[in-house]
C-alpha cells in the first residue's frame, strides 16, 4: 500500500505540465551535472596552480561580479530579443568561456576569464525562469518551480562527486566536460524548445513600453521583494562560506564538513517533491515569512553545535526553509511581473542572489574576524526575523486582487506553441 501511495503522489507530482517543460527542466539537468568551475575553483587555483587563499577569493568575487552585471543585461535580452535566443546565447559563450579558463595559466588571465564564466553561466537564469512562467499554468508553477530546483539540486550531487574523482586525474578534464555538457544544453534548446516570448498586439505595445529597467526599479512593492530576497539569500550563502570556515575553526576538517553540508542535499533530493505538494496550494505570504526565520535561526543554532551531528541537525533545520522558499519565492516574482517584462523582472531577482553571493563572504569574514562566528549565527537569526517581518509587512498591504493572485487563482497563461503559430493567447511563433 505504501508503495502504491507513493506511486501515486510521484505521478501527480509530474503530471499535468507541458512537454516544453520537461525539455527545459532536462538542460538544466545535464547543466547542473556539468558544474565544475564553482565547486572546484578554490581548490583549483590553490592546489593545481599554486595561488594564494587571497588570489582564489578575489577569483571568487569576480566571478559573482560577473553575475550581478549580466543578471540585468539577460534579463533584458529575454524580453527584446526572446527567451530562446537569450539561452543559446548564454549556453555557448559559457561553453566557450570555460573552455578557455581551464587553459589560462597567467593571474590576469584567469582573472579577466573568471568573470566572464560568471557573466555567461549567470545570464541563463532569468531566460529560464521567464521561459518556465510563460509555458506553465500559474496554478502548476510552483510545482514547476519546485521540480526545477529538484533537478538542480540533483544534478550538483551527483556532479560534485563525479567531479571530485575527475579532479584527481586531471582539472582541464573538468573544464572541458562542463564545456560539453553545456554546450548539449544549447544543442536541447535549439532542437526541442520553440520560442514562448508573448507577443504583444498593437494596443498593449503602446501600453507596454514603458517595461524598462527604470519601470522596474519605480515598483516599489517589487523592490522590496527584491531586498528582502537579498536579505535571505545572504543568509543561506553562509553554508558555503561561514559554515566552512566556522567549522575550521572548531577544529573540524574539509571532509567533516564536507559530511554535514551533504545533508542539505540528499534532504532536497528526497524532500523537495513531497514537501512541495504540502505546500503548493498554500498562501505563499505564510510560506514566505516562517521560512525566512526558519533559515535565520536554523543558521542562528550553529552557534551551539559542537559536534558533527549537531551541525548536521542545523543544517536540516535551513534545509527546510530553503525547500519551502526557493519555489515560492519564484513564483511570487513571476505573480508580481507583468507578461512582456518577466525577462527583467526575474534578471533583478537573480541579481538579488548574485549580490549576495558577492558580498556574503565579505560578511562572514569580518564579522568572524572581528567579532567571533557566535556573532555571525546571531547576525543570521536577526536577519531571518527582519525578513520575516518584511514579508508580513509588505505582503498584507496587497490589493484584495492581487492577494487571490498569490493563493493560487487561476490566471490568463500563455503556453509555449508546439508548432509555429500564434493564436488568442499571443503566443510567439517558434523560431
Amino acid at each position: 500500500m505504501p508503495v502504491a501511495r507513493l506511486r501515486r503522489a510521484a505521478q501527480e507530482s509530474v503530471s499535468g505540465l507541458p512537454r516544453e517543460f520537461w525539455w527545459l527542466w532536462t538542460s538544466t539537468l545535464i547543466n547542473r551535472l556539468g558544474a565544475f568551475v564553482a565547486t572546484f575553483m578554490a581548490l583549483y587555483l590553490t592546489l593545481d596552480r599554486g595561488y594564494s587563499a587571497s588570489y582564489a577569493g578575489l577569483v571568487a568575487s569576480l566571478h559573482g561580479l560577473g553575475g550581478v552585471v549580466s543578471s540585468l543585461v539577460a534579463g533584458v535580452m529575454a524580453d527584446r530579443l526572446g527567451r530562446r535566443p537569450t539561452l543559446l546565447v548564454a549556453q555557448t559563450s559559457t561553453a566557450f568561456s570555460v573552455a578557455l579558463l581551464g587553459f589560462m595559466r597567467d593571474p590576469v588571465s584567469i582573472a579577466a576569464v573568471a568573470f566572464l564564466v560568471g557573466m555567461t553561466s549567470n545570464a541563463s537564469r532569468p531566460a529560464v525562469q521567464a521561459m518556465m512562467a510563460d509555458i506553465v499554468k500559474p496554478e502548476d508553477r510552483v510545482r514547476a518551480f519546485s521540480l526545477n530546483y529538484w533537478a538542480i539540486n540533483l544534478g550538483f550531487a551527483v556532479s560534485s562527486a563525479g567531479a571530485g574523482f575527475i579532479a584527481q586525474y586531471s582539472y582541464l578534464a573538468g573544464f572541458l566536460g562542463e564545456a560539453a555538457l553545456t554546450l548539449a544544453c544549447a544543442v536541447v534548446v535549439f532542437l526541442k524548445l520553440p520560442e514562448s516570448r508573448p507577443v504583444r498586439s498593437a494596443v498593449e505595445k503602446t501600453g507596454d513600453a514603458a517595461v524598462r529597467l527604470g519601470t522596474v526599479l519605480r515598483d516599489g512593492r517589487f523592490m522590496s521583494i527584491v531586498g528582502l530576497s537579498f536579505v535571505v539569500a545572504l543568509i543561506f550563502q553562509q553554508a558555503s562560506v561561514g559554515l566552512p570556515v566556522a567549522m575550521g575553526e572548531d577544529g573540524f576538517s574539509s571532509a567533516d564538513y564536507g559530511m554535514a553540508v551533504a545533508v542539505n542535499g540528499v534532504l532536497i533530493v528526497v524532500l523537495q517533491i513531497p514537501v512541495t505538494r504540502f505546500i503548493e496550494h498554500r498562501d505563499p505570504r505564510r510560506l514566505l515569512i516562517i521560512s525566512s526565520v526558519l533559515a535565520g535561526y536554523g543558521f542562528g543554532l550553529t552557534a551551539f553545535a559542537g559536534s558533527i551531528g549537531l551541525y548536521a541537525m542545523t543544517v536540516c533545520v535551513w534545509t527546510i526553509a530553503e525547500i519551502v522558499n526557493a519555489p515560492t519565492q519564484t513564483g511570487l516574482v513571476v505573480r508580481l511581473s507583468p507578461v512582456h517584462g518577466r525577462g527583467r523582472y526575474q534578471g533583478m531577482y537573480t541579481m538579488s542572489w548574485s549580490a549576495a553571493a558577492l558580498i556574503a563572504p565579505l560578511m562572514s569574514g569580518l564579522v568572524i574576524d572581528h567579532l567571533g562566528a557566535e556573532w555571525l549565527w546571531g547576525t543570521c537569526a536577526a536577519l531571518g526575523t527582519v525578513a520575516g517581518l518584511g514579508y508580513w509587512l509588505l505582503l498584507r498591504g496587497l490589493p484584495a486582487e492581487a492577494s487571490a493572485v498569490l493563493a493560487g487563482d487561476p490566471a490568463p497563461v500563455t503556453q509555449a506553441p508546439v508548432a509555429p503559430r500564434t493564436d488568442a493567447a499571443g503566443t510567439a511563433p517558434a523560431q
